[in-house]
């Protein structure tokens, strides 16, 4: 069996320290918005380092041994990740729930080194998730292995008709890497992820360490000045601070500067006797470096699990503080074991003789005899325990089974009806307000109001607003509650949409005011996918008129933009007349085992608690403009008794 030249190459191990460092700050704490280009590093150290090793087995040998190479590579990448896919599936089906949404696939990514395709295929989105499709996802890390291992099992098959070409290899290079650019570019209108995830528009990075391999830069003195080398390092760390958006600027646009400057800093730290290499090479660069890759694998799925199982939503909410340390203790631990017992033996030993190792250790003495029972046990526990998390992973999340079964609802509500004012939506029905019965001893007139036998009024007993008085416009948190809704308020108006804002909201209300069909109560649910401009509000109050009532519901989610959006909704009703709050946040807070897993949409109970939020805010309007008609008409009955009794 032939094998490259193992002469290690200096300065790597300090590069991916940093890069392994990027992402993980980028997951687990809010400081480096771009982070996650850290990525974009490991993949240009990959194209150039693999492109290195084979062109150095080609001068060895002279020829690349594939079935040698792809051998190599099964024993550096299988069994740490089959360690960290087990582990964690196992302790996901411990935690249950949402968790476990999509397991199976993410599964067959993850064993099939089609992770980033399949996830493409699923719609799944790198980026958060978005607020009504939140299910964690626990291998999503994995995304990034994908990418490589195909690049590992494609540029072998490749390499030796680029090496027929005596001065067009490089060039050769950087247009595949051109070529992978443009795909990105032509394919931003797919969405981000999309371009992040795909092999062929993410392919670049691979490429532009392919053509620095090409150059030899380890093989010269000279070149790349140290000092421009550490620039180079100090420019992706700055770029990772950028705040990255959803164009062309970022995809790909931040990841190929990412990529060029790693290209630049590689080339200054592996030269010949580079000084930046030595410093790369520091003691504490070099053990991150070094256990890197069991770095990378098991901190994403360490925070979505104690993420979810301390706060009950996904990491891309938030992660706290205290979680975030613990994952990161618990990662640098898995890590270090996952170096010296598993990754180490199996790519020195091979996959037969670290089993052979390991049946050896039966046949020792008892403490290595206990150490292989522990290791033999704790491996049938883990496999049992991916194997129910398969079979007991929920079919969907449960934000969207209860936003289903919201929607349900509204169908159910709008075959009832025979007819629709709204599309999707329970419809306009004539049902009366609902009266209170008189009192005994009471009178009812022609009007229904009650009125005691000496003429004094009455004072109003409560009453509820039947739901033919209301409209109601709102996001994913009222379709979800669309049953609590129409049970406390049947015959009301409510169109309610998934990712719904209150700008899409005040269009809604506009074109209602302009057909007339806007109730006597205008019940308004948008704030929980984003702020709220003030200039929104006047809108809709001025839709609304002086006629009708603006009811707002307040929003409750684990999202940093909500205080702000219930401030601003709060402060609008207070100072501007016929406007109402109904308080869901205060409502639900305290009760959140009444929400789905991602803390934001509500269940059945739930959503009758929201129901009953909305209908007591609208109660309580009705109500207090009777007891204010009831003093009014008091004062006038007081008024008539005395001139009566000066006559």
């Amino acid at each position: 069996m032939t094998r490259p030249s193992s002469a290690r190459l200096p300065g790597l191990d300090g590069l991916r320290a940093v890069a392994v460092l990027l992402v993980v700050v980028y997951h687990l704490f809010p400081a480096l918005p771009a982070g996650f280009l850290g990525v974009d590093v490991f993949f240009v150290i990959s194209g150039f380092l693999i492109t290195t090793l084979l062109l150095r087995e080609r001068d060895e040998h002279g020829r690349i041994g594939l079935l040698d190479f792809w051998r190599r590579r099964a024993r550096r990448l299988l069994p740490a990740i089959g360690v960290v896919v087990l582990v964690t599936a196992s302790l996901a089906w411990m935690v249950g729930g949402d968790i476990l949404v999509g397991l199976g696939g993410q599964l067959l990514g993850a064993t099939t080194f089609s992770y980033n395709w399949v996830a493409v295929a699923n719609g799944s989105s790198y980026f958060g998730g978005g607020l009504d499709s939140s299910a964690p996802e626990l291998l999503r890390n994995l995304w990034s292995l994908a990418v490589e291992e195909q690049f590992y099992l494609l540029w072998p098959l490749l390499l030796p008709l680029v090496l027929r070409l005596r001065r067009g290899r490089v060039p050769v290079a950087v247009g595949l890497a051109a070529a992978s650019v443009l795909a990105a570019v032509l394919l931003a209108g797919s969405g981000a992820t999309r371009v992040y995830y795909g092999t062929d528009t993410h392919a670049f990075g691979l490429l532009l360490g392919v053509a620095l391999a090409f150059l030899r830069p380890a093989e010269r003195r000279g070149g790349v000045p140290a000092v421009v080398g550490g620039a180079a390092i100090a420019g992706v760390v700055g770029l990772a601070f950028v705040t990255p958006g959803d164009g062309i600027e970022t995809f790909p646009g931040l990841l190929v500067a990412a990529s060029v400057l790693t290209v630049v800093a590689i080339a200054a730290a592996v030269r010949a006797g580079s000084r930046l290499g030595r410093a790369l090479d520091v003691a504490p660069l070099r053990w991150i470096g070094e256990r890197s890759f069991g770095i990378y694998l098991w901190h994403w799925p360490l925070v979505v699990i104690l993420t979810v199982a301390t706060t009950r939503s996904s990491p891309d909410v938030a992660v706290p503080f205290e979680v975030a340390l613990l994952t990161l203790a618990l990662t640098l631990v898995a890590a270090e074991v996952s170096f010296r017992f598993i990754e180490q033996p199996v790519r020195r030993l091979g996959f037969r003789a670290s089993l052979r190792s390991v049946g050896r250790a039966f046949r020792g003495g008892p403490v290595r005899r206990l150490a292989a029972t522990a290791a033999m046990a704790a491996g049938l526990l883990v496999v049992a325990g991916t194997t129910a998390a398969v079979a007991d992973a929920p079919t969907m999340a449960s934000s969207e089974a209860a936003v289903r079964d919201g929607r349900a609802a509204l169908d159910a509500a709008s075959f009832r009806s025979h007819h629709a004012t709204l599309p999707g939506a329970a419809l306009r029905s004539d049902d009366a307000v609902l009266r209170p019965e008189c009192p005994s001893a009471h009178l009812s007139d022609d009007e229904g109001l009650c009125t005691p036998p000496d003429g004094r009024p009455a004072p109003p007993a409560s009453v509820r607003v039947a739901g033919a008085r209301v409209t109601l416009v709102g996001d994913s948190v009222m379709l979800a509650s669309a049953g609590g809704l129409l049970d406390r308020m049947p015959g009301a108006q409510v169109d309610a949409k998934v990712s719904r804002s209150m700008g899409a909201g005040v269009a809604i209300v506009d074109r209602l005011a302009a057909r007339g069909q806007l109730r006597d109560y205008v019940v308004v649910g948008l704030g929980t996918n984003g702020p709220v401009d003030p200039d929104d509000l006047a809108r809709l109050e001025k839709d609304v008129g002086p006629h009708r009532t603006l009811v707002l519901v307040t929003a409750h989610a684990p999202r940093d933009w909500i205080p702000g959006v219930n401030e601003e909704l709060e402060s609008f009703a207070q100072r501007t007349p016929g406007v109402a709050i109904a308080d869901w946040s205060a409502a639900i807070s305290g009760h959140e085992d009444l929400l789905a897993g991602d803390g934001i949409h509500p269940g059945a109970r739930g959503g009758q608690r929201y129901a009953d939020a909305v209908a007591d805010a609208i109660d309580g309007v009705e109500n207090s403009r009777a007891q204010l008609r009831y003093r009014v008409e008091l004062a006038q009955w007081a008024v008539a008794q005395t001139f009566d009794a000066a006559r």
